[in-house]
């Protein structure tokens, strides 16, 4: 399985492929699904192109999206997008009058308040995406986490953006991540990391994930110029074995 990440905490600056608007966000999401994307996730963004969990924010944004793809639609969680735990908890505990919550949300295991966010998350019925980096106690947290079985899946992120030792580092976080209390992995990479990251985890079964959030770049160097060609790419050299990871 190959999520499509469409923008992340990105801006206007990163160029004008990068989709802000709830319209921009739907259009790339549809492309990018028509190229062989099965899942989303996708930053909301406030007027001025900020991070946003408000549900102000999300409700426009989810409606834009789902009127145009049937695949699953997350959301970030990300304390840069809210930086005070407490008021991260009453903006998400704040979904349950959306008309329709996200699918599923990405929670940074190693950010405080991650336990009590995952919990509410649940508690509203959306799919949790435990997100464990490489380089910090989020996969120590996770493995003696109680909310670890009740997870969607595990989204490992190697946050090392050398292609000389990103696969190293992806394989030591996979290591420290264990099984993952038996969910299911995503693992992926960023920057120069990102394609390294992603033909490992063809290689080993895992589903992974592509997108401006992740990358601007297509593998040979050049500027993407959407998510779709991203992912026609990633399709191209992700591998068969790949395409069973959400199983993995």
């Amino acid at each position: 399985m190959v999520q499509v990440c469409l923008n992340g905490p990105r801006g206007s600056a990163d160029g004008a492929m990068v989709p802000l608007t709830p319209q921009a966000m739907a259009e790339s999401a549809a492309r990018a699904v028509a190229a062989g994307a099965r899942d989303l996730h996708v930053h909301p963004k406030s007027p001025c192109g900020h991070d946003s969990l408000s549900p102000r924010v999300l409700a426009p944004t989810l409606a834009a999206i789902r009127a145009r793809v049937a695949v699953p639609v997350g959301v970030t969680t990300g304390a840069w997008a809210e930086p005070h735990a407490a008021d991260r908890l009453e903006r998400i505990r704040g979904w349950a009058g959306l008309p329709e919550p996200p699918d599923h949300a990405s929670v940074n295991w190693h950010e405080e308040g991650a336990e009590e966010i995952a919990a509410a998350l649940i508690e509203l019925g959306v799919g949790v995406e435990a997100g464990i980096w490489s380089g910090t106690d989020g996969a120590a947290r996770f493995a003696v986490s109680p909310l670890g079985p009740r997870v969607l899946r595990v989204l490992a992120e190697v946050t090392d953006t050398s292609a000389d030792t990103a696969e190293d580092t992806a394989r030591a976080l996979l290591s420290g991540v264990g099984r993952a209390h038996g969910r299911p992995v995503l693992l992926h990479g960023e920057d120069g990391g990102a394609w390294p990251v992603l033909r490992l985890a063809g290689r080993l079964g895992l589903a992974t994930r592509i997108g401006l959030e992740d990358t601007l770049l297509l593998p040979d160097g050049r500027r993407a110029r959407s998510n779709a060609q991203l992912v026609t790419e990633a399709l191209a050299r992700y591998g068969p074995r790949g395409q069973e990871g959400q199983h993995a």
